[in-house]
This record gives structure tokens, C-alpha cells and sequence, in this order.
């Protein structure tokens, strides 16, 4: 029998109330008015269950008054409620502090939790439970992500500093370069809008996409699904992040208003010597420009992508000609369909051949798109990066209609396994 909608909503109302005055820790007395007799709780997931145990209320209140002694108070934020199927499901975070081992010193911790509940007659007497516990970064600890991808094999590598206040800009220049990826984010806490600033291995950035989704997410791991503003040096970026139902995390940034400009016919000529192209390689229907949206890309379609995936280019000659413009990364880019584009973008200003994902240059495509009169608008795109190199990756480019508006670069960031 289907439960019918009060049903779903009572049995909501007592997860509501368990939440609230029980696993929060407030009051762990009244474990009597939401839980049955006896409650059967599965360690793990439905179908990965890694425990079983039987529990009365009081032994579940004893249970909380544990983990309150062992961990002393805690803030408890409920996430997310949904009643389906006959079940409920819930998610929390808890932020506290543990003992950190062999010291009296206590450490930060975030526990992100879900759980399945079964109500019957009033009372939870069955639910899954699965809880992931992450330790609070330390000031100037680099955390390692990978953005636009789901699979650690995929995606744009990025370093992520959580707390860099008292960081001189020669100390995350050096972290910048310890690390390796193209680039590293460096957050200053501080009041809304939180600063941040961007450091390839060679130089600072004005902004940076994919160390910005990769930010974004690694705070939402920690601080739960929300909405942030980051002072950046090309100006203010709005990030929202949310979880989906699979556990994976998603991040949109929406950019500044971006903008274009002719690129020079000698500047042409340079990029085209550089990448050992010529004028029959470009496609006539998306002409040359320079693209910014917080960084300058030019912007060049190919007319094939067999001549986009043959990337053989000057790496000294391309570096020289980029320095002396100011620009970040070169758009290489291919229109497969209306709103398709596989793209690829050299990076020599940050030390690497290319960079696998890069929502900054997505986002003055976008912008690049919408002002020539080359997408029908809103329009929602897909570039497909990374894929010659062995790393793919998919950012959702949103083109709003409005020629003033941001432009919103949507992708998924994993967190990297450590090394060793």
C-alpha cells in the first residue's frame, strides 16, 4: 500500500522531531518519543551494510550521551528532509572536536551524516545510517581537488588553501609551485565577500574557473551546501554549491560580466606561427577574438577536430607572445553541435603544456557566444575538455539573455586520494 501524503507527513514530522531533540544532543531524554521498543540500525547504506545493531531509547540516549562526553557540545544543522517510498531520508552536518590523538589538544571536525528512517505507528524502529568525519584543515594546509569531474582521474587538478591568512605573496607563490597543478587557491577569511587569490606555479592569476569550483566544494564538504561570495582580483564571483542524491558534490560560479575585443591581425599571425596553424584551419563561421570573463583567453575555432586534437604548438614562442598580451590560457575550441564544443587550452604562463579544464575561459566563451550572436539565447552549453591529454572533463556553460549578466559555469570536484 502506497503511504498516503499525511502519512508521509507524520512520518516526516517524527524524523523532524529525532533530529532535532535526540541525535542533536539537546535533549537526549525524550529518545522515548520518536524511537520504538526496539530499533534495528544498519552501520552503512541499504545493500552495504557494515553492521547491525539493536537499540531501545535508551540505550540510543545513552549512545548520544556518549559521543557528547567524548566530543563535548557539537552544532547540529539539518540539510535536507524527504519522505519516499515509504521511508524517510535525512542528512545533517555535526562540527565539533575530537582529541587529536596522543595530545590533550582538540581538533575541528565536521561530520557530514544521512540516514534512512522507517516510521510505523508513530515511531522510527529501523533506519540506515552512513557518516563521513573530516578533520578542519590547518591554517596554510593545501587540500587537493580535482574540478569539472567526478572520477579523480579526470577533471582539472587544483590546490586548495582553506586558511592562508598570514601567507606572504612569495609563500603561496612557493606553495603554488610545491604543488604542481596549474593552479592553487588561497582563501582569506574574513567578513562576506571572503577573499581569495590564485597562484599558478609561475605567477599569480586574476581568476582561476576550476580552483574556484574545487574552493567551493571543498568548504561545502566541510561547512554544508550553500552559497559564497569570493572577492577575487577581476572582481566579486558568486559560487553555490549542492550535493546530489549519489553523494557527489556541484559547484556553479557565475563570473563577472564579461567582454571581448578584436585580436589584431599581427597577434593573429603570432598565435597561428606559434601553434603551427594557418587561416584554412579556422572556422570562418566563429571569427578570431580575445575573450575575458576574470582573464583574457583568445579565442580560436577549429574547423575540424582532427586539427584541434593534433595540438603540436612552439611552447617558447606561444609563452612570449602571451606574456607580452597579458593573456591566461589560449581557447582552442571546436563546435561539434549548436551547444557543443570540445575544447583544449595551452597554458605555457603557468608552466604547463595545457590545462584540462578551464571554467574561467568556458566562461568568456560564453560571453564571447553571446556577443557575436553565435548561440540562441539562454543557452545552455557543454564543453568537452581534457580529453586528448587523458583527463576528460565537462563543464555546463549558462548563457543568460541579459548582454550584462555573468555567465554561470557549472561542474562537479572530488577530492584528491593523498599520495603515497
Amino acid at each position: 500500500m502506497t503511504p498516503s501524503s499525511d502519512d508521509r507527513d507524520d512520518a516526516e514530522a517524527v524524523v523532524r522531531g529525532f533530529l532535532r531533540d535526540v541525535r542533536s544532543g539537546e535533549r537526549p531524554e525524550r529518545a522515548g518519543r520518536y524511537l520504538a521498543a526496539r530499533v534495528r540500525a544498519h552501520q552503512g547504506r541499504p545493500g552495504a551494510e557494515h553492521g547491525v545493531v539493536t537499540r531501545t531509547p535508551e540505550d540510543y540516549a545513552d549512545h548520544v550521551r556518549d559521543m557528547l562526553r567524548a566530543r563535548g557540545p557539537w552544532t547540529f544543522e539539518v540539510t535536507g528532509v524527504e519522505a519516499s517510498d515509504g521511508y524517510v531520508e535525512a542528512r545533517w552536518r555535526q562540527a565539533g572536536a575530537v582529541a587529536a590523538e596522543g595530545s590533550a589538544r582538540r581538533r575541528p571536525v565536521v561530520e557530514h551524516g544521512w540516514a534512512r528512517y522507517r516510521v510505523r505507528d508513530g515511531r522510527i524502529d529501523e533506519y540506515w545510517i552512513d557518516a563521513r568525519e573530516q578533520a578542519a584543515p590547518a591554517p596554510g594546509e593545501v587540500l587537493r581537488y580535482t574540478a569539472f569531474s567526478t572520477d579523480p582521474g579526470g577533471g582539472n587538478p587544483a590546490g586548495v588553501v582553506l586558511d592562508a591568512t598570514g601567507m606572504t605573496d612569495a609563500q603561496m607563490l612557493a606553495t603554488a609551485a610545491g604543488v604542481g597543478f596549474s593552479e592553487t587557491a588561497f582563501l582569506l577569511p574574513g567578513p562576506d565577500p571572503v577573499g581569495v587569490r590564485y597562484f599558478s606555479p609561475r605567477a599569480e592569476v586574476s581568476f582561476c574557473g576550476h580552483a574556484t569550483i574545487a574552493t567551493a566544494v571543498a568548504v561545502a564538504e566541510r561547512s554544508g551546501a550553500g552559497r559564497m561570495r569570493l572577492a577575487t582580483a577581476a572582481g566579486q564571483v558568486e559560487v553555490v554549491t549542492d550535493r546530489a542524491d549519489d553523494g557527489t558534490w556541484r559547484a556553479t560560479l557565475t563570473s563577472v560580466p564579461p567582454r571581448t575585443a578584436p585580436l589584431e591581425d599581427a597577434d593573429l599571425r603570432g598565435l597561428l606561427s606559434a601553434l603551427r596553424w594557418s587561416e584554412a584551419d579556422l572556422d570562418p563561421g566563429l571569427p578570431p577574438r580575445v575573450a575575458y570573463a576574470g582573464a583574457w583567453h583568445p579565442v580560436l575555432a577549429a574547423r575540424t577536430r582532427a586539427r584541434l586534437r593534433d595540438l603540436d604548438y612552439d611552447r617558447e614562442a606561444l609563452a612570449d607572445l602571451m606574456a607580452r598580451r597579458g593573456w591566461t590560457t589560449v581557447d582552442l575550441v571546436w563546435r561539434q553541435d549548436a551547444t557543443t564544443f570540445v575544447a583544449r587550452n595551452p597554458f605555457p604562463p603557468g608552466g604547463v603544456v595545457e590545462d584540462p579544464a578551464t571554467g574561467a575561459a568556458a566562461a568568456a566563451l560564453g560571453g564571447y557566444l553571446r556577443e557575436g550572436g553565435h548561440v540562441g539565447l539562454p543557452a545552455v552549453l557543454t564543453v568537452r575538455q581534457g580529453e586528448d591529454m587523458g583527463r576528460p572533463s565537462v563543464l555546463t556553460v549558462e548563457v543568460p539573455e541579459d548582454p550584462g549578466s555573468g555567465i554561470r559555469v557549472s561542474g562537479s570536484a572530488v577530492a584528491l586520494p593523498a599520495a603515497g
